[in-house]
C-alpha cells in the first residue's frame, strides 16, 4: 500500500502547481507576485507536519478507525501545501534572473541549497530520530517560507524579450494545456486507470494488467517519439521554442520514472537482497533495513547536493546545459546497472550500495537542477507559471505511474532486481532523447 501514499504528492502537484502557477502570473498582493504564495504554503506546510506525528489523535477527533485514510489526507494536504510554494519560487527564479548563465546559477544554487537541507534531514533522522527531524522541519520550514521573502523585491510588472510576439503563447485554458501536454497525453489515461483500480480496489488479473501496461506504454512511447523527431529548423522562432519545451517535457519524464521507481521501492530491493524469501521481518530486520537507506539517500543526497553549483554549473558553461544534463544521468543509468549486476555482492558488502549511490548522484544533481533553467527559456516569461506548473507534469505524471501501475510489476516478480532493470531503462531511454533537444547559444556578454 506504500505506492498509495506516495500517489499523495504527484495528486496534490497536478492540481497545486499548475493551478498556483497560473494565478501567480496574473495577481500582485502583500508586495509580490509570488511572495504571497510562498508565505502561505510555507506556514500551511509547517502546520501539516506538526500533523505528522499525530495522526492517531486527528483520527480519534474525527472518529476515522483507519489511520491510512488519515496518512493520506495528511500527506495529500502537506503536498499540497508544498507544491504552493514550489512553483512560485521556482517561477522567481527565472523571473529576478536574466537569460543564460546567470539563470543557470540560480537553478544550480536552489539544487544546492535545497539538496543540503535533504541532506540535513536524512542526517537528523537516522542519528536522532523521525520526531525530532519532523519538529525541527516545523521551525525550518517556517522561518526558511517567511525571513527571506523581506530580502527579494519583485518587479511588478514581467519584461519579456523582444520577441515575445513569436515565443510559445498556449492559451492559459485547459486546451491551451493539453496542447503542450502532447508529449505525455500517453501518461494521463495510464495514471486514471490506475488511480481507479487501486482506489475503487478492483482486482485486476495480473497478466491483464501487464497487457494494459504495454498497450499504454506502447501508446506513450507513440506520443514521444512524435515530438522527439519533429524538426525545430525552418520554424519561427515561438514554433521551434514551443517544440523544444515540449521535446525537455518528453526527455524530463523518463528521467522521473527511473528516480521514482528507486525512491518508492528501495524498501522492496534492500529486502530482497539481504532477507530472500523471508516473509515476516523482525523490527530489528527492519530498522536494518531502514538504516541502508537512509544512509543510501544521504550518500545520494549529499553529492546531488554538492555537484550543481560547484561541478555541474562550470561544466555547462564550457559543454553548455543540455549535454552536461544528457551526461550526468547516462551516469546515472550505468549506476544503475552496476545495482543490478552487483546484487549479490551488495548482499554480502552495503558498501558497495553506497559508492554506486554516490555515482547516482550526480545525475540526481542534474535533473533536480538542469531542466528548470532550459526549459525556462523556451517559454513566455509572462507566463513562468503558467508553463512550471505544466513542466511539473512531467515529474508528476511519471511519480504516478510508478506509484499506482510499476508497484503490480514489481510485486509479482520474484527477483526485486526489475526495480532497478526499470530504472536503468527508463534513465537511458531519457539520456537518448535529450541528445534531441538543442541548447541555447550564450553569448560572450552572458558568460560575464
Amino acid at each position: 500500500e506504500v505506492g498509495i501514499v506516495w500517489a499523495a504528492g504527484p495528486l496534490a502537484g497536478i492540481f497545486g502547481q499548475v493551478i498556483i502557477g497560473l494565478i501567480s502570473d496574473n495577481v500582485w498582493f502583500w508586495g509580490g507576485r509570488r511572495r504571497p504564495f510562498i508565505l502561505i504554503g510555507g506556514a500551511l506546510a509547517a502546520l501539516t507536519l506538526l500533523a505528522l506525528p499525530n495522526i492517531h489523535h486527528i483520527s480519534s477527533f474525527l472518529g476515522i478507525e483507519n489511520l491510512m485514510v488519515v496518512a493520506i489526507m495528511v500527506a495529500l494536504t502537506l503536498d499540497m501545501a508544498i507544491n504552493i510554494s514550489f512553483n512560485p519560487t521556482r517561477s522567481l527564479i527565472a523571473d529576478v534572473t536574466p537569460e543564460g548563465v546567470q539563470r543557470t546559477k540560480g537553478y544550480t544554487w536552489m539544487q544546492t541549497i535545497s539538496g543540503t537541507f535533504g541532506v540535513l534531514a536524512y542526517a537528523i533522522g537516522a542519528l536522532l530520530n523521525n520526531y525530532v527531524l519532523i519538529y525541527f522541519g516545523v521551525f525550518l520550514v517556517f522561518a526558511f517560507s517567511v525571513i527571506p521573502m523581506f530580502f527579494i523585491k519583485e518587479s511588478k510588472e514581467l519584461k519579456t524579450t523582444a520577441d515575445a510576439q513569436s515565443e510559445p503563447q498556449a492559451k492559459t485554458t485547459f486546451g491551451g494545456a493539453l496542447r503542450v501536454l502532447e508529449p505525455l497525453l500517453g501518461f494521463i489515461p495510464f495514471a486514471l486507470y490506475f488511480l481507479v483500480i487501486k482506489l475503487a480496489n478492483i482486482q485486476v488479473e495480473q497478466g491483464v494488467n501487464d497487457s494494459i501496461l504495454i498497450a499504454f506504454l506502447i501508446v506513450q512511447l507513440f506520443f514521444t517519439f512524435k515530438v522527439i523527431l519533429r524538426k525545430e529548423e525552418g520554424l519561427s522562432e515561438g514554433k521551434a521554442k514551443e517544440i523544444g519545451f515540449k521535446k525537455v517535457l518528453a526527455a524530463h519524464a523518463y528521467s522521473w520514472i527511473g528516480v521514482q521507481t528507486m525512491f518508492v521501492y528501495m524498501f522492496a530491493y534492500i529486502k530482497d537482497v539481504k532477507y530472500t524469501g523471508v516473509t515476516e521481518l523482525t523490527d530489528a530486520n527492519n530498522n536494518e533495513i531502514g538504516g541502508i537507506i537512509a544512509i543510501s539517500f544521504l550518500i545520494l543526497n549529499a553529492v546531488g547536493a554538492l555537484l550543481p553549483a560547484t561541478t555541474l554549473e562550470p561544466i555547462a558553461k564550457k559543454l553548455g546545459r543540455v549535454k552536461t544534463h544528457y551526461v550526468a544521468i547516462g551516469i546515472m543509468a550505468l549506476g544503475y546497472l552496476l545495482i543490478v549486476l552487483l546484487k549479490n555482492t551488495i548482499a554480502d558488502s552495503t558498501i558497495i550500495l553506497y559508492v554506486v549511490m554516490a555515482i547516482v548522484g550526480i545525475g540526481w544533481g542534474a535533473i533536480v537542477s538542469l531542466p528548470f533553467a532550459i526549459m525556462s527559456e523556451k517559454v513566455d516569461k509572462t507566463k513562468m507559471g503558467f508553463y512550471m506548473g505544466i513542466f511539473n507534469l512531467s515529474v508528476v505524471l511519471p511519480q504516478l505511474i510508478v506509484s499506482l501501475g510499476i508497484g503490480t510489476i514489481i510485486q509479482a516478480a520474484d527477483s526485486k532486481n526489475i526495480i532497478f532493470i526499470i530504472s536503468t531503462s527508463s534513465l537511458a531511454l531519457s539520456t537518448f532523447l535529450w541528445t534531441f533537444i538543442k541548447d541555447k547559444k550564450v553569448s560572450k556578454e552572458q558568460f560575464e
